[in-house]
This record gives C-alpha cells, structure tokens and sequence, in this order.
C-alpha cells in the first residue's frame, strides 16, 4: 500500500516507517525533524522535511504521494512544554492536524490512523485499569489538545467518510526514544551517561503502564489490517501498573551504575497513577503486549549504550 507517515523521523515514527518498508509497503515521510532526526530516516522512504503547519506544502506532498492511508504520528508530544506553551501545543497538535485532515479530504484519503494518548486523556483515574468508555478529564493542555483532535476525527469521517482508527497509547519507550524531550526513561539515561543523579519529581511512587514501541508498531499495522472492528478506538497498553522508583531500579541495574536520583516537587499536569485496560485491542485487533518490562528496558539500553557512549 501507498502510506504517508507524519512524524516518521521521530521516535515513535520511524520505527512504524521501518516495518512498513520490510513489509513492501510504498512510504512517504514528513517531518520538520523539531524533535526527529534523519539519521533515523529509512533510505526507501520518500522523505519531505516539512512542517505539517504549512498547508500548501503538506497538501503538495498528499497530492504527488496519493497515499492511501495516513499514519499522523506527528505532534508536539511533552506535557510539561504543554502546559508552559499551551499555544504552541494547540497550534501543533490541532491546527497541524486539521491540515492533515483537510488533506485527506480533498485527496480521498481511505483511512487515517491517529496516534492519541490514554493517560493524559483521562486524567486522574475513576477507576483502574482505565478502558476506553472512562470519562475523558484531561489535566494538561496536551491531553486537551489530544482529545480535540479525535472530535475533529469523528466530524471529519461523519462528515467526508474518512475511515479511521484512533490508538490510545499507555507511556511508549525504546529504541530511539526522544532524547530532547523531558521524558522519564531518556532523561535517566543522559544523566547515567554524564554520571548526574536523575531528577524525579515527586517522590517516586506515581506509576505508568509502560509498553515498548515494537508492541506499538504492531498495534498500529494490526489496526490497518482489521478495517471493520466494531470500535474504531483502542487503548493500547500492558495493563501493568509500575512505578517511577521501579523504572530506576531497573535502569540502574541494567546500565550497571551505583547512583541515586534526585527527589524534587511533583510537576503540574502530570497523572499520578494510570494504567490501561487492552481487553478491546485483544478482542477486536487480535492485538497482545509481547516485550516485559525488564526485556524492553534491556533492549533500550543497548541501543543507547550502542548510539551514545
């Protein structure tokens, strides 16, 4: 198939570039490479440096490409920058996406596949493990902005029959996770390399379900290949609760270092405790997390360790 991945420098997104290119998939890329790198580009992709903000260049792009389906995995993705530039995060996230929308409109796109958030969607948990029909309270401008985008979804196919799937993750990590960014398991692993102690905010107990990108990425080709589920939204996660002091354990562990983190204030916008109910994925997508915790943290590790040191 003809598919256009936004966001496919990045971290999340050139690992779905990869399997598409193994699986003979023709693949197109844009990318402004903000927090993306081109060293992560698969040379058999067609890659466009663009902003998807620049509507006349990404709608360019759609019409020489013709995709037939659109994986929109570009967004700005930190909940801290989001609450501190909430504008910013608006202008990325939504009005980036309309533009991705109208594109597919005006090209006949047959699906888009969104890549949406579950934590930061539901916000403080009414009840444990959160599944999809759980109230959507978002408590940081990029859940709100994450949420805006599946409405815009919904009218977008109500209104021009644009199929769609929208996948929402638990906390993704990696082989080339985002560096740049503020998250827990890259920043941990900086500050090992230059032998700080890791800043944790809060006091370590808050917890994730944190599920490995290869896990992702199947989810992501299985939502293509199931086209008629009942549901066109899933959580994608463990359903395994762990918290940011066991994260460390492990890293520590598995990098082989003899340090303690720094503990500071908790962080506005953040949840304290989420976890994801996946019996949907498993039902409809035939969908299962296959990568534990230690396995996934270990391959992270030897990547970076591999890449940066």
């Amino acid at each position: 198939m003809r598919i256009l991945v936004t966001g496919g420098a990045g971290f999340i997104g050139s690992n779905i570039v990869d399997r598409l290119i193994k699986n003979n998939d023709e693949v197109s890329i844009i990318d402004n490479l903000s927090s993306g790198y081109i060293d992560n580009v698969d040379k058999e992709a067609e890659f466009y440096n663009e902003d998807i903000l620049d509507k006349e260049k990404i709608e360019d792009i759609f019409k020489k490409n013709r995709p037939e389906i659109v994986i929109h995995a570009a967004a700005q993705v930190q909940v801290i920058e989001s609450m501190k530039n909430p504008q910013k995060d608006a202008m990325t996230n939504i009005i980036g996406s309309i533009n991705i929308l109208e594109c597919c409109r005006d090209c006949k796109i047959k699906e888009i596949v969104y890549l949406s958030t579950g934590g930061a969607l539901y916000g403080e948990p009414e009840y444990l493990p959160a599944d999809e029909n759980h109230p959507i309270n978002p408590i940081s401008c990029y859940g709100a902005s994450k949420r805006a985008v599946e409405n815009y979804i919904y009218v977008y196919n109500k209104n021009y029959n644009i199929d769609y799937r929208i996948l929402r993750f638990s906390n993704v990590y990696g082989v080339r996770d985002d560096l740049k960014s503020n998250r827990l398991i890259p920043n941990i692993l900086l500050n090992f390399k230059d032998s700080v102690k890791p800043k944790i905010y809060g006091d370590g107990n808050n917890g994730r379900d944190f599920i490995f990108v290869d896990d992702i990425v199947d989810a992501i080709l299985l939502a293509i290949k199931n086209d008629n589920t009942k549901d066109k939204i899933f959580n994608i996660g463990t359903e395994k609760l762990i918290s940011v002091n066991e994260i460390f354990a492990n890293l520590k562990r598995i990098y082989g270092i003899d340090i303690n983190p720094e503990y500071l204030e908790e962080r506005r916008g953040e949840v304290k405790k989420i976890y994801l109910s996946n019996s949907r994925a498993k039902e409809q997508l035939d969908w299962h997390p296959k990568t534990d915790i230690s396995a996934g943290l270990e391959k992270t590790v030897e990547w970076f360790k591999k890449s940066y040191c």
